[in-house]
């Protein structure tokens, strides 16, 4: 059985830039069952607590604990309303709720469409599917199962594409309340690669259907 992760009201985040070998331009090899750590921010709970059901009504803003580089920091998210579900935004990001598209307000070139799963989906077609796209990229890795240190906790697929222009992931992720989404992210190279990350991958782990 598969192992679940609580929303956390206090996550802290420990950057570390799994993102050099892709920013110096080093080639990374080729895999489709590799079982590791996905090139991104490596992310730690401090504390955790029972994550809502889609009934209940969860608070307006939330404040998440990141530690970065420049030291330990406490921002506020705002929740925001989308089709079908609802998660949190820091500032700096920018949600549409018509599309689910949540992007870096000052370079939408960093981003995740986000994108509610019908109950009955497949994961072997979403596989497929999602290999397919990310070979277009680069070099595809497959993280699927449990991730450590990591805001989602577990991915029942979790595809990484490391090419010339950045990283992309493909991820279908169950929340706590057992509803299934389709995350695909673009983490392009760049100086804002990292802030990125972080709070993306937080706001991805607090989406709930509603």
């Amino acid at each position: 059985m598969k192992s679940r992760y609580s929303i956390w009201k206090s996550i802290s985040a420990l950057v570390i830039v799994f993102m050099l070998s892709a920013c110096t331009g080093e080639t990374k090899p080729s895999s489709t069952t590799k079982k590791e750590t996905p090139e991104t921010e490596s992310v730690s709970p401090s504390s955790s607590e029972q994550n809502p059901t889609a009934k209940e009504t969860r608070p307006a803003v939330e404040s998440f604990e990141l530690l970065t580089s420049e030291g330990n920091q406490k921002l506020e998210a705002t929740l925001h309303q989308g089709e079908g579900f609802s998660l949190y935004v820091f500032d700096k990001f920018t949600f549409d709720a018509t599309t689910g598209h949540l992007s870096l307000s000052g370079n939408p070139g960093y981003y995740v469409d986000i994108e509610p799963l019908p109950s009955d989906y497949d994961l072997t077609k979403l596989e497929v599917a999602g290999m397919e796209e990310l070979s277009q990229i680069g070099d595809v890795s497959n993280f699927s199962g449990e991730l450590v240190e990591h805001p989602l906790g577990f991915a029942d697929l979790y595809l990484q594409a490391s090419g010339k222009e950045g990283i992309s992931d493909y991820i279908v992720w169950t929340s706590e309340s057992g509803d299934a989404f389709l995350f695909r992210l673009h983490n392009p190279k760049g100086a804002e690669a990292s802030d990125f990350a972080g709070p993306i991958l937080i706001s991805l782990s607090t989406v709930l259907r509603e």
